[in-house]
């Protein structure tokens, strides 16, 4: 099927599909509840249940899942087939609207952070059915929330549709104060961009890091890395080629708008950008996407790596969140139109995000705090770890004269000339980018450049929706109040300005006078994951994400246990990955080499012949590997003093300070001998061979 418009969404129970198999009034009952979340009637959940059934038949499907996505971060499912039994021996396909609304997958062995005991098994996925079904590998994919016995979520979709609800109901109260009454709801729009690193799966499946941790633990420096910014936009090699002309297929049939391809800036490294859906479409979308460019990747003898620093030295991989909201109009609440000191309603909602992302920096930080992340942020391809916003010259001219209740003089957008005749002239747009700021207004949307590649973009989202909400909240509430509309808007914009302009910063983040800066302005600068969590239970953030009934205290404290966790097992696994490289490969090619250089020198000693390199070598290998054998049996005892520490942040913390420092100075040794080491007895590829091997 070469025709993208056959192709695209011919694995999905989409609208279209739903128009045409259900009865009128089915499919207007199901678009209410899709469009304006109502209530789905046991009796309708069956009609669709059996046209979804029969459809999916059709498709070659055999089974059925509940598809979700637990506190792993990847995805679940549990198969069933279609086939039940008749009283004749023979079988019938069925599907009840029972089976489609709701499923019991064994919740015993997902992460729970407390909330359950190992023993109390049961759990209940619940149809979501504002994300369209889909055929997967012959089975019926539906997208479902995940939850335990007693209600609680366990997963990351169902806190990001109650924050959508959130924001959705504190962004009415303000529309409506200006007058919208035909707009019925809002839309929450997301567009994650994918950063990815492809290798040759020969090579990965010579190195344990890779296999075990995702990333490279040891690893010299390439000699050629990305220092002439010749792979970025470059010409995509036929392989590669190969894998995304397959991949961009697989995501037309299930609905992901694949839009953009191209290399990245890093040798090996490739990005691919979506079209903007909302927000729990977005969520689905992305997990899918990130499953599938694995998959294909092995059909095409390559391995993606998702990690956020598979290499050290180049590039890492981010994700970056692009988010905004509109009407279900059309109307984007975020544009700000050719004048946007006169557009109040834009202002009050830019003025929302500016309160939020200052009062709740800590947890835009804590959605992207995990150990992968930490090896990223502040490095030289993401933001730096300290939160902070970028609008871009007009807009900061705007707030300023809000502030000091002036006359804007106005924007003058350039027409930009290059020089060449023959070519056209264009409007300059009204913000430059800039790649250096965690949270960037780009024109009519923000993005949030923190996110790492390998993660749920389910977390952030919850984040800013929730942050955003609250702000909303006190809006309306200050204009519930009001008896002057105009003054009191401006009063809201004009007094957000004054108490969060800290936050606004447009100039280069890497710089070390803005790390001064920001700490002169009180902003906050968690540079790791166990700095950063303890703050995720703090009192404001509990009442916060409680009071918007988008996590209950219990459910907080449940997350926060599987984040410190999660952290203490990627360092654990780590760091005992470094020691078996170290002690089963690494020390004995290191001794093997200097065996061979010592019996070189002997042989021209007894020949009279200098022996000169090989000597100087065979003493440079021997004290390296004294001094790796020192260190990894220091790193061993730091992990094995690991075990006896109970308390979930205590071990976060000591992991970071004895087990990560280790880890760093074992392998400054490790790559110093890499470098002087045959290649012949070196036991694993070169960072030459990984990053320019295909």
């Amino acid at each position: 099927m070469n025709n993208v418009t056959d192709m695209f969404g011919n694995m999905v129970f989409n609208l279209k599909v739903m128009q045409e198999r259900l009865p009128k009034e089915t499919f207007r009952k199901l678009y209410k509840t899709i469009t304006e979340g109502t209530t789905l009637s046991g009796d309708v959940a069956a009609v669709v249940a059996n046209a979804m059934k029969d459809w999916a038949i059709e498709k070659g499907a055999t089974h059925f899942t509940h598809w979700f996505q637990p506190m792993t971060g990847i995805t679940a499912e549990k198969h069933d087939s279609f086939i039940s039994p008749t009283s004749d021996g023979n079988i019938i396909m069925e599907f009840s609207g029972k089976e489609l609304i709701q499923g019991e997958p064994d919740a015993s062995s997902f992460p729970n952070g407390g909330i359950r005991s190992t023993f109390e098994a049961r759990g209940y996925t619940a149809w979501d059915p504002t994300s369209f079904a889909f055929i997967k590998d012959r089975t019926l994919c539906i997208p479902t929330a995940f939850c335990s016995y007693g209600g609680q979520a366990l997963d990351k979709k169902t806190p990001l549709l109650r924050s959508m609800e959130a924001l959705n109901k504190q962004a009415m109260r303000v529309l409506k104060k200006f007058g919208n009454r035909e707009v019925n709801c809002i839309k929450i729009n997301v567009g994650s961009e994918q950063e990815y690193f492809l290798i040759s799966k020969e090579m990965y499946d010579k190195r344990k890091d890779l296999i075990f941790t995702g990333r490279t633990l040891f690893g010299a420096k390439s000699l050629k890395g990305q220092e002439f910014d010749d792979h970025y936009f470059g010409a995509i090699k036929p392989r590669v080629s190969e894998f995304m002309k397959e991949l961009d297929e697989e995501l037309w049939k299930l609905g992901i708008l694949a839009k953009t391809e191209h290399n990245e800036a890093a040798p090996a490294q490739h990005e691919l950008a979506p079209v903007y859906t909302t927000a729990n479409i977005a969520a689905d979308h992305n997990q899918l996407t990130m499953e599938l460019m694995k998959r294909i990747a092995n059909k095409h003898g390559l391995v993606c790596l998702l990690h956020e620093k598979p290499f050290a030295g180049v590039n890492g991989s981010g994700k970056h969140n692009n988010w905004s909201i509109s009407t279900d109009k059309g109307t984007n609440l975020l544009a700000p139109g050719e004048t946007p000191y006169e557009n109040a309603q834009f202002l009050i909602f830019l003025a929302a995000v500016i309160k939020a992302v200052d009062e709740y920096q800590d947890l835009l930080r804590i959605s992207v705090a995990y150990a992968g992340n930490d090896h990223r942020l502040g490095a030289n391809e993401a933001p730096p770890a300290i939160v902070s916003m970028f609008l871009g010259d007009e807009l900061q001219r705007v707030l300023e004269a809000l502030e000091n209740d002036e006359e804007y003089d106005g924007f003058t957008r350039n027409i930009m000339e290059v020089g060449v005749n023959a070519l056209p002239k264009f409007t300059q747009d009204s913000t430059d980018r800039n790649r250096t700021s965690p949270f960037a207004f780009t024109g009519n949307k923000f993005e949030f450049r923190m996110l790492g590649s390998s993660a749920s973009i389910s977390e952030c989202n919850v984040v800013i929706n929730t942050i955003v909400a609250e702000s909303l909240r006190q809006f309306a509430d200050i204009l519930d109040k009001s008896e002057n509309f105009d003054e009191t808007i401006h009063k809201i914009i004009q007094d957000v300005i004054k108490k969060h302009k800290r936050i606004i910063f447009n100039g280069n983040g890497y710089d070390e006078a803005w790390h001064r800066e920001a700490e002169k302005r009180g902003l906050l600068n968690l540079k790791t994951t166990p700095d950063a969590l303890p703050h995720y239970m703090d009192e404001k953030n509990v009442k916060l994400f409680t009071e918007h009934k988008v996590l209950s205290e219990e459910e907080m404290r449940a997350r926060y246990e599987i984040y410190l966790s999660d952290y203490s097992k990627v360092i654990n696994v780590e760091g005992r990955t470094m020691v078996e490289m170290v002690n089963k490969d690494i020390l004995p090619a290191i001794s093997a080499y200097t065996k061979e250089l010592a019996k070189t020198v002997t042989l021209k000693w007894e020949i009279g012949v200098p022996a000169v390199y090989e000597a100087e070598t065979a003493k440079k290998l021997s004290q390296l590997s004294g001094d790796i054998f020192t260190k990894v049996k220091e790193l061993e005892g730091a992990l094995c003093k690991a075990k006896e520490i109970s308390d979930s942040a205590e071990l976060a913390v000591y992991y970071k300070d004895n087990v990560v420092s280790r880890g760093e100075e074992l392998r400054e040794l490790v790559d110093k001998a890499e470098t002087i080491t045959s290649g012949k007895y070196w036991p694993y590829p070169s960072y030459g061979e990984l990053l320019f091997g295909l």
